[in-house]
């Protein structure tokens, strides 16, 4: 599914857009999110997938127990376009890398 999300572009109310660039792991590796969060626990004890129903609950145990860093492991690249205060009200509480288009190189 995640893959018809890819470059389409969604409407923001009348003020903007959101659009999923790349994700990762990526659709086409057959990897699902899940699943490389779920590696990503047990790298400590040199596991891997133990099948859904044991990494199904896996997962409900780390969002429990606030054990967030495996969840890290998943990243989304969006592009946004959105009204400046809505970007100055991301960029005060962000919790993400970012990067903008240049006022002074571009037209």
């Amino acid at each position: 599914m995640s893959e018809k999300l890819i470059s389409k572009k969604v409407s923001v109310l009348d003020k903007g857009w959101v659009e999923l660039v790349d994700l990762m792991p990526h659709p086409d590796t057959g990897v699902s999110g899940d699943l490389a969060i779920v590696n990503a626990a047990r790298v400590s004890f040199l596991g891997e997938s133990k099948g859904s129903e044991a990494d199904k609950r896996l997962l409900f145990y780390l969002m429990r127990h606030a054990h967030t860093s495996p969840f890290e492991m998943v990243e989304f690249k969006f592009r946004v376009c959105a009204p400046l205060v809505v970007w100055w009200q991301w960029v005060r509480h962000r919790t993400w890398n970012m990067n903008a288009q240049s006022g002074r190189y571009t037209e």
